[in-house]
């Protein structure tokens, strides 16, 4: 699979480091160099983020005084405080780097607009596409699907803690198994979590591949990009 263009997606936990909460730096940089190093290689690279690191809509709307549509939009909001992190970072290694907004912040960040992100794409800017798709009730991973289709990425990257999708949990079955490749049928039975099923029937119905990898093994992304898919999985 020939890959010239991908959509990067990863949680906003991953971000927090062992705090589990906030932004750690160096988990910052990390992913800062892993970004610039898919970008050297000629690939253009569209990014989001979840916002779970600051705030989750659901888990802020448990306790019946917050809307579930007011938790959305905090929730929202809690992804461009992350995508203007990654910005930084990214530019402080020396990359070109746009921010755009689902909901518009003129004074903070680009609105997201499809013609002015395919441009930057095209000029070797990284772009993030933040606050969801704009919308409550959705989750960051449909909109990085949502996103990836409207570019016209050739597949997307969900950057996990793990290697790709098992059998089964890989931290309590010492048995588990790397399910190298499935159908987006198979992804879309309960007891395989890729990403929300809402993600996955977009992703079918686009035909757009959904590859799950470490983030956190040092030059996986890169390895992806040029064809080396033994250490992930591949929905499509």
């Amino acid at each position: 699979m020939k890959i010239k263009r991908v959509l990067v997606k990863f949680s906003g936990e991953a971000l927090a480091g062992k705090n589990g909460f906030g932004i750690d730096s160096d988990i910052l940089r990390f992913i800062g160099t892993q970004i610039k190093e898919l970008a050297a290689s000629g690939v253009e690279v569209g990014i989001v983020i979840g916002g779970g690191n600051i705030i989750r809509g659901v888990s802020a709307s448990q306790g019946g005084i917050i809307k579930r549509t007011s938790g959305d939009h905090m929730g929202m909001l809690a992804t461009v405080i992350n995508a203007i992190a990654m910005r930084e970072a990214l530019e402080h290694l020396g990359l070109d780097v746009r921010v755009q907004s689902a909901i518009k912040m003129e004074a903070i960040c680009e609105t997201f607009i499809l013609g002015r992100a395919d441009r930057h794409l095209e000029k070797g800017r990284i772009v993030i596409f933040a606050a969801g798709t704009g919308n409550p009730f959705f989750t960051t991973d449909t909109a990085a699907t949502l996103r990836a289709v409207e570019i016209g990425a050739d597949a997307i990257i969900k950057a996990t803690k793990v290697n790709g999708v098992y059998d089964k949990d890989p931290k309590k079955f010492a048995d588990a198994v790397l399910l190298n490749e499935l159908t987006y049928d198979a992804a879309l039975k309960d007891d395989i979590k890729v990403m929300d099923d809402t993600a996955i029937a977009l992703a079918k119905d686009n035909k757009l591949p959904i590859i799950v990898c470490n983030m956190f093994e040092a030059g996986n992304l890169n390895k992806i990009v040029n064809g080396d898919m033994s250490m992930c999985s591949i929905v499509r």
